[in-house]
């Protein structure tokens, strides 16, 4: 029961953070050209620190979140798809921050709408029902 309780919450959780996510991804862009700090190749580049934290503070508690909704799935394919979509985006936002290359905002809706949606998924078709739990 618990299990399950812990399930509902981590995909309530991996969708809010990755729409927050998302919004950040496309709101940036507009907050610094509205700001007049946007710089082409790279939207963090005059941006405040605590601005440019979010990222890893999204990939964090969507990592925990995929953690436990991968780990509380009845679909052993879900438990992939998670990791797979959230190590993309992580991939995306590393490579943007560590090389300094610029990668197209819209890769990472990709991953980030991926996520929204197979946590929505899981929460509704990749339930366990009471004791019983077949994985697959």
């Amino acid at each position: 029961m618990k299990t399950l309780k812990l399930q509902l919450k981590s995909d309530a959780i991996g969708v809010l953070a990755s729409a927050i996510c998302l919004l950040h991804c496309i709101a940036t862009p507009f907050i610094f050209v509205s700001a007049a700090s946007f710089h082409a190749s790279n939207p963090h580049a005059n941006s405040p620190i605590w601005w440019s934290l979010i990222d890893v503070v999204f990939l964090v508690v969507s990592i925990i979140a995929v953690y436990w909704s991968g780990k509380t799935s009845s679909k052993e394919w879900m438990k992939y798809a998670l990791y797979m979509s959230w190590s993309l985006l992580a991939l995306f936002i590393f490579m943007e921050r560590l090389q300094d290359t610029h990668i197209p905002t819209a890769l990472f809706y990709a991953p980030a709408v991926s996520l929204i949606f197979l946590h929505i998924y899981n929460r509704k078709y990749c339930q366990c029902k009471g004791d019983k739990c077949c994985v697959g």
